[in-house]
């Protein structure tokens, strides 16, 4: 369906390798946030970057959504590489950004939310009729549960207003949408609503990049694990084959696999070859 009159990306496949970071590194200061952040994004899966606190995780999605550049390292797009300098370029992209505090006007109802911005227009006035259609198909598809389009934001329920801020992103048809820990401060029946939400994700063919602090949730809807310590990555699991120890473990550093070996390798041949050269 398109929800636009000009649609900005192109359709991928359930398996299509959408986006790849390579040796993306950030620096603030005196304080390395990340250093060579590896991650890779398919069609039809959703990653689940997890951490803990200083982890890297909200510096690599601001990154993702242009608001902070990278100082190293490359982003493809598609096959293609590209740079990412602003929060216009990673829309253009397709590369839709839900981040925690959802940015959403508590005073407009779910129809003006949904397209603040990006109002459709007819005989120079705002087309309501064709908003409320497409708003009500697009809920509709994401089984969504919300009452009334024309309802106001301020009466939703936190897991509804999650599920207008996530519709929203939808509207420009990205090929990636990242959320940013959507079930944070929700019950049991919102985070299910949540989690539900994120599984229509899916099924549409998109690459879904969840941060998350809640191992359960990320075991209960997330195809792969990729996990960040101190600005670097430490694990990168399918969820089908780990438990939850495992990845706790490599969050809080107790743990040895096959990155931390890699990373251990890499160092001690840099030393070997800067010992000979001496």
């Amino acid at each position: 369906m398109t929800l636009t009159s000009q649609p900005t990306t192109e359709r991928s496949r359930p398996g299509d390798h959408i986006l790849a970071l390579r040796g993306v590194g950030k620096k603030f200061g005196a304080i390395q946030a990340l250093t060579d952040i590896e991650l890779d994004v398919h069609a039809g899966e959703v990653v689940a970057i997890v951490g803990d606190n200083g982890a890297g995780k909200s510096t690599l999605v601001k990154i993702l959504a242009g608001v902070h550049p990278p100082d190293g390292g490359t982003i493809e797009f598609h096959g293609n590489k590209v740079a990412i300098a602003s929060p216009a370029d990673s829309k253009q992209l397709g590369i839709a950004t839900v981040f925690q505090d959802l940015a959403l006007c508590d005073n407009l109802d779910v129809v003006a939310n949904l397209w603040l911005g990006r109002e459709l227009t007819h005989n120079a006035s705002l087309d309501e009729v064709e908003m409320e259609k497409r708003s009500w198909t697009l809920l509709r598809e994401l089984s969504a549960k919300i009452p009334s389009v024309r309802t106001p934001i301020a009466s939703l329920s936190g897991g509804q207003r999650q599920t207008v801020a996530i519709a929203r992103s939808l509207i420009g048809e990205p090929s990636v949408v990242i959320l940013d820990e959507p079930t944070a401060a929700l019950g049991v029946a919102q985070t299910a609503e949540v989690l539900n939400l994120i599984e229509r994700l899916r099924e549409r063919g998109l690459g879904v990049v969840l941060i998350s602090h809640n191992i359960a949730d990320v075991q209960a809807v997330a195809d792969r694990v990729v996990v960040l310590r101190l600005g670097r990555n430490n694990g990168d699991f399918r969820v089908a084959d780990v438990s939850s120890e495992t990845i706790i473990a490599a969050i809080t550093g107790a743990t040895d696999n096959a990155v931390t070996r890699r990373a251990a390798h890499k160092t001690a041949s840099t030393s070997i070859v800067t010992e000979a050269s001496e």
